[in-house]
C-alpha cells in the first residue's frame, strides 16, 4: 500500500517490549491531555487533571527519563550513519538530526529531580488520593479543586502550563521516538489463511513494534500476540457488544509493519 492509501486504513499496534510498552501509554495519555487541555469547560479540564495523574503514576514506577534519553541516542546514532551515504536527502536529514538532538538535550536538561515539583503539589496529592475512590473528587469531597474549577479558563491554563510543562519534554521525546520507529519499517502486504498469520523472526531481526492495517470499513479486526521471536495474528469478526467476537474463516490480506 502506497502513502495516499494509508488514510483508507485502520492501523493496530502491538509492542514487543517493555520499553515500547511505557511509551506508547505515555503517548496515548499525552494525547489525551492535551486535546482536554484545549478545551475550557471545567470537565475537560477535570479529564486533563486525571490523565496528568495517569501520566505521573507511569513516569513515577522507574527511570523512565533515562528510557527515553537513551532511545534518542540511538536513534541518533542510527541517522548519523546515513550521513555519509549517497541518495540521502541531505537537508532533511540534518533537521531530523537537529530535531532529535533538541529534544535530547531538553530530556537531559530537565534533570533527575523533574518530578519534584508535581510530587510536592498539596493541590494535585489530594486529587490524586481521592481520585482512588469512586466519585471522590466530587465538590463535597474536595471544595478546593471544585473552587478552582470555577475560575477563568487562562487561570486554569496557566496551572495546567506549570504541571504539564514539567513532564512536556519527556513527552514530546516520546512521541518523536515512536514517530522514527513506526516510520523505520515500509509495510509488506501479507495474508492470513483461514483468518491466521504465524511469523518467525530472523535472529538478527531486533523488532521493537509490530503495526497490522487492513481497510477502515473492514468487519475484522486484528488480535496480535507473541514476542520479539515470533508473532500470530488473528483476524476476528465483530459483529456487535453483545457477541463474542470470532475467528473469521476467509483469508484475509493486510499490511504488516516489523519496526
Amino acid at each position: 500500500m502506497h502513502a495516499d492509501t494509508a488514510a483508507d486504513h485502520a492501523f493496530y499496534e502491538q509492542p514487543l517490549s517493555e520499553r515500547m510498552r511505557t511509551f506508547m501509554r505515555l503517548e496515548f495519555l499525552y494525547q489525551q491531555m492535551l486535546y482536554n487541555c484545549e478545551h475550557e469547560t471545567d470537565w475537560a479540564t477535570r479529564a486533563t487533571i486525571s490523565t496528568l495523574l495517569e501520566v505521573l503514576a507511569i513516569l513515577s514506577r522507574g527511570d523512565v527519563r533515562s528510557e527515553v534519553h537513551k532511545e534518542l541516542d540511538q536513534q541518533l546514532a542510527t541517522l548519523e550513519r546515513f550521513q555519509s551515504q549517497p541518495g540521502v536527502d541531505g537537508g532533511r536529514l540534518e533537521t531530523l538530526v537537529k530535531t532529535l538532538s533538541d529534544s535530547r538535550d531538553q530530556v537531559a536538561g530537565i534533570g533527575t529531580g523533574y518530578l519534584q515539583p508535581l510530587k510536592d503539589s498539596e493541590f494535585l496529592s489530594a486529587i490524586k488520593h481521592r481520585s482512588a475512590i469512586p466519585g471522590g473528587t466530587c465538590e463535597f469531597d474536595l471544595p478546593e479543586y471544585s473552587h478552582w474549577l470555577r475560575q477563568s479558563y487562562s487561570r486554569r491554563q496557566k496551572d495546567l502550563g506549570n504541571w504539564i510543562g514539567a513532564i512536556r519534554p519527556l513527552c514530546d521525546g516520546v512521541t518523536e521516538v515512536l514517530w522514527l520507529i513506526r516510520e523505520s519499517s515500509e509495510p509488506i502486504n501479507k495474508l492470513a489463511i483461514n483468518g491466521m498469520y504465524q511469523h518467525s523472526m530472523q535472529k538478527d531481526t531486533h523488532c521493537r513494534l509490530l503495526r497490522v492495517s487492513i481497510a477502515d470499513d473492514s468487519s475484522l479486526f486484528p488480535e496480535i500476540s507473541g514476542s520479539q521471536h515470533r508473532f500470530t495474528v488473528r483476524f476476528l469478526e465483530w459483529s456487535s457488544i453483545d457477541s463474542r467476537a470470532v475467528q473469521t474463516g476467509h483469508d484475509v490480506p493486510f499490511l504488516l509493519s516489523i519496526c
